[in-house]
Order: C-alpha cells, then sequence, then structure tokens
C-alpha cells in the first residue's frame, strides 16, 4: 500500500521524519537552555513568543502556498532553516556564545515551519485520493510518533554536554531535507497567475481567512478537534500534578531480578512510553482495518475510546487499571487520528487548502493552551466543591471525587483545603 503513494507523500514522510528525529532532540530542551542562561520565568516567556511567531507565520505561510505554489514556498522554508541552525551553530561554537542570538536564530527556524507545514499539508491533500488518505495519514502519524521518541531519547542523553555537536546533525540533515525538497518533490500545484505585489498585503491576507472563518463546518470541525487535543495534553498537566501528589511512592520488584522505586512522575514517564510504543507497533494493523470503512462511525468510536481512557487517568489511582486506560485511549487515537485527518481534508475548499490548514494549526496551539488550564480548572473546581457543598466537614481534608486504591479497591480522594500542593507539584515538573 505504501509503494502505491504518491512521491510527493513518501518524500514528505521522509523529510519530516528526518527533521524530527533531531529537531527533538533539541528544541523540547531549549526551555533548560535559556533557564540556565537567564531564568525559568524569561525562558517560559521566550518559548512562549517563539510558538506565537510560529503560528503567525504559519497563518501567512497558508496563505501563500495557495498564492505562489507549494513545492515553492516549502523550498524558501527550507533554505531559512537552514540559516537558522547555521546561526545557531555559530553562536553555540567554541569560538563565541550568545543566547540572545541563538534566540534570534530559533525564530528563524519557527518562521520556517510557519512556511513549509501548511504547504506540505496542502500538497499532501493535492496528490492523494479519499480511498488513500486514512492509510496515508496513519503512516504519517506512525512516522512521528517514532521519530518524536527517538529524538527525545537522543536529546535527553546528549543535550547537556553535546549541544553543539546536536546542531552540526541539524545543519547536515536540514541540508539533506533542503536538497530533497527542491529535487525530488513534484511541483503539482499549478498557480492560475502570477500575483501582483499588492496580493501578497495584509489586506488580502485578512480576506482570506475571512472566508475560511465564513465556513461553518469547518468552524466546528476546528472546534472539535481543539477540543480533543485539550483533554491529550491534561497527560503533562493536570494528570501529571495529580499522579505525583496521590501516587505512593512503592518498590517494584520484577521476579527478583531487579527492582525500583515507583512513584507518580515515573509512573507518567512509563504510561507514556505504553502510549508510544504501541502507536508505533499497531498503527499498520489499525489502518489495514480502517481501510474500506466508513470514516466517521470510526472517528467517533475513537473519540469515545480516547475520552474515556483520560477520565479514568484524571481519577484513579489503581495502577493496573491506569495501563488499561492507556491501551484503551490508545486504541481510541490509533482510530481517530487518520479518520479525523481524512474527513478535513474532504471539508477544505480546495481552491484555499493552504489557508485551511494554516487554519487548522489553531487546533494545536489552542488545545495546548486550554491543556495548560487543566491545573487552574481542576484546582478550582476542588476549592468550590469543598467550600460551598461540604462546609459541615470543615476538617483540613475534604472528599472531592472517587477512585480506586493500589489493591483495587474503591476509596474516596481528598483534596487539601490549601493550595499550596499543587503549585508545589508544578514546580517539581518544571
Amino acid at each position: 500500500m505504501f509503494k502505491s503513494l504518491h512521491r510527493n507523500i513518501k518524500i514528505r514522510i521522509y523529510t519530516a521524519f528526518l527533521s524530527r528525529i533531531v529537531g527533538s532532540a533539541v528544541f523540547p530542551f531549549m526551555a533548560i537552555y535559556f533557564t540556565k542562561e537567564w531564568n525559568a520565568a524569561i525562558a517560559g516567556v521566550l518559548v512562549l513568543t517563539q510558538v506565537l511567531i510560529q503560528f503567525l507565520s504559519g497563518l501567512y505561510g497558508g496563505f501563500l502556498a495557495d498564492l505562489i505554489g507549494r513545492k515553492r514556498l516549502m523550498v524558501v522554508g527550507e533554505l531559512l532553516k537552514v540559516a537558522g541552525f547555521v546561526g545557531m551553530f555559530l553562536e553555540n561554537s567554541p569560538w563565541f556564545t550568545s543566547a540572545v542570538v541563538t534566540y534570534i536564530m530559533m525564530l528563524f527556524v519557527g518562521v520556517s515551519g510557519g512556511l513549509v507545514n501548511p504547504a506540505a499539508e496542502a500538497m499532501l491533500i493535492d496528490v492523494s485520493t479519499k480511498a488513500t488518505r486514512a492509510f496515508m495519514y496513519a503512516v504519517n502519524y506512525w512516522a512521528m510518533n517514532l521519530s518524536i521518541m527517538v529524538g527525545l531519547m537522543i536529546g535527553g542523553w546528549f543535550f547537556e554536554d553535546y549541544f553543539t555537536e546536536l546542531l552540526a546533525v541539524l545543519i547536515g540533515m536540514s541540508l539533506l531535507t533542503l536538497w530533497m525538497t527542491y529535487a525530488l518533490i513534484i511541483d503539482t500545484y499549478k498557480v492560475s497567475k502570477q500575483p501582483s505585489r499588492k496580493e501578497y498585503g495584509v489586506v488580502p491576507l485578512l480576506k482570506n481567512y475571512q472566508k475560511v472563518v465564513k465556513d461553518g463546518a469547518f468552524l466546528a470541525f476546528t472546534i472539535g478537534g481543539i477540543a480533543i487535543l485539550a483533554l491529550e495534553f491534561q497527560r503533562n498537566n493536570f494528570i501529571a500534578v495529580r499522579l505525583e501528589q496521590d501516587i505512593v511512592t512503592r518498590s517494584i520488584d520484577f521476579f527478583s531480578i531487579f527492582s525500583f522505586e515507583l512513584d507518580g512522575i515515573r509512573l507518567l514517564s512509563l504510561l507514556t512510553v505504553v502510549n508510544t510504543l504501541m502507536i508505533v507497533l499497531f498503527t499498520g494493523v489499525i489502518s489495514r482495518w480502517i481501510r474500506g470503512k466508513r470514516e466517521e462511525p470510526i472517528m467517533y468510536m475513537g473519540f469515545i475510546l480516547f475520552g474515556v481512557g483520560y477520565a479514568f487517568l484524571a481519577f484513579s489511582e489503581y495502577i493496573p487499571g491506569m495501563f488499561l486506560a492507556v491501551v484503551v485511549l490508545t486504541i481510541g487515537e490509533l482510530l481517530y487520528v487518520p479518520t479525523r485527518q481524512s474527513i478535513l481534508a474532504e471539508i477544505v475548499d480546495d481552491t484555499k487548502r493552504g489557508a485551511y490548514m494554516a487554519f487548522n494549526g489553531l487546533v494545536f496551539q489552542f488545545g495546548k493552551m486550554l491543556g495548560g488550564l487543566g491545573l487552574v480548572v481542576g484546582n478550582v473546581i476542588g476549592g468550590v466543591w469543598n467550600e460551598c457543598c461540604l462546609p459541615p466537614f470543615h476538617s483540613h481534608r475534604y472528599p472531592m471525587f472517587p477512585s480506586w486504591d493500589h489493591e483495587g479497591k474503591r476509596n474516596v480522594r481528598f483534596f487539601k483545603r490549601s493550595r499550596p500542593n499543587l503549585i508545589d507539584g508544578c514546580k517539581k515538573l518544571t
């Protein structure tokens, strides 16, 4: 089936895979770099600013992808990426170091991603068919998860001591992906006319997205995507802090061969590993099962399984049940991700695919923001429940949600009246 995909699809999957491996070894750890150079507060602001700039450049990139073509914009973006990585390497070389210039170069890389990604997404739709899209997106999702997993492992081991060397590898990888994009991708999108200078301005840009916003079906689809991703981001927010607070550290012994101490943070890591490995191992099986079936029921089934799994993780302390919940939510994830992407490709306006796919970037960014609010909402709900609904029980601990202990018995979980524990949990995670 993979061999039957259009050449552009295969090349894009290859280039994205290579870029993500090395990128995941560097960029998730840049907050550590800036914290060491300045402090955690400044590092947080810098990272958020970079995300915002990449999103805004993505909106313009989607507009340009429809205006000047996919391949042309992708090549420009790849060139900008090479320049950014070269600058980061030079500013962290044995001869010269500058955190300020490093950040500016990181913004260049962010802008390049904003230009490349919408054009590449639109190109994938251009050269695929309804029959092949679910499989295409399943393979792309598999490659993304595998590359990020490998990249994070590399970064975890080598970022601290071999940062400059990793940047050198990034340069080599970006040069390779630039060549593959320029030489191997076929330019299938033909622009009807050469745009004038005025058509590159802000007014045409706003008019372009005005039409996208007025598409009710697409807007509802986008809001649904934001909601499901907000749920997924609870794993690193509310669920992470809850596990750190509520899971009692215990010793795990494997047949007297080796043992280790399992706490909430390590449990979260193991749950994440199970999720990633299942995606890597079972994407092919699920994609073959999906082929030829109606996509909407499969997508809805995936949403339900995904939600049920995360609901259990949000309130349970029964560890075997939590691993089972991860299996359930991962099956849901494997069902909804490729089918949702395939349905998305069907509902977008064919003449504005770049703009639609750029606007679809809101799903990730807003989902991430709402995911971060999970900590705040969880804390507020606990406080309101304790203060308003349980006034007779003014001890320093109040029952809030039912859960299950490590023996599988139903019990009642307690939240403290005071808020510091939640804040301390956040600090330990950052």
